[in-house]
């Protein structure tokens, strides 16, 4: 049994050693990313402006494994569930004022074939509810989970990425909404679907 033991531990030695050994010889790869995304150019709305703010931190455990922390700030003024089309951002649809969120996340990344990659975010959403005379009325919190499948390009030796993705949002948790602001998103779904469009820095 002991032997067995001290042969799985050399097996584990041996495998890591090889992988940061391959990294090594690797001398594009990078072990850490600071990036944003490309829904930032909507602050150049006129109309309905997001006043949106992203940033993001990542670390590849591995070429393959990567956590990363993201922090977003928006302001939206329609219910969350609306899917893209005529009703999307449409008169009349919209609340009786407007919402501002901070929104820490945490995530986790793997790249299964090439550039192909699935991914995972829980975004806490703490979120100030504001009426037509932007009057506070409120506080609540919402649980973003989003899932990504997308395909990551690399430019300049892998210096830069850009990471279109198609996404899933769904907030199993929503508290303290009010209730001129539920009266207008109930009859909405409490899922989304949207494009992802990250890019970002390697070093």
């Amino acid at each position: 049994m002991q032997k067995k033991f001290l042969l799985l531990a050399l097996a584990l030695m041996m495998a890591g050693h090889l992988q940061v050994k391959a990294q090594d010889q690797d001398s594009t790869y990078k072990k850490f990313y600071v990036g944003s995304s490309l829904f930032m150019f909507g602050n150049f709305s006129k109309v309905n402006n997001p006043e949106y703010i992203q940033l993001n931190a990542g670390y590849r455990i591995t070429p393959k494994d990567v956590i990363c922390l993201e922090f977003k700030r928006s302001v939206y003024a329609w219910p969350i569930g609306i899917p893209f089309g005529p009703d999307f951002d449409g008169p009349g649809l919209n609340y009786p004022g407007h919402a501002r969120i901070l929104a820490p996340t945490i995530g986790y990344q793997r790249f299964w074939w090439k550039g192909v990659y699935t991914s995972v975010y829980a975004l806490n959403a703490f979120e100030k509810y504001m009426d037509e005379n932007k009057k506070k009325i409120g506080n609540g919190f919402t649980l973003y989970m989003n899932f990504h499948l997308g395909y990551q390009f690399k430019f300049f030796k892998n210096r830069f990425f850009f990471e279109p993705a198609l996404g899933v949002s769904y907030w199993p948790v929503r508290t303290k909404v009010p209730e001129s602001f539920k009266a207008v998103e109930k009859r909405w779904n409490n899922y989304f679907i949207q494009p992802g469009l990250h890019f970002g820095f390697n070093f």
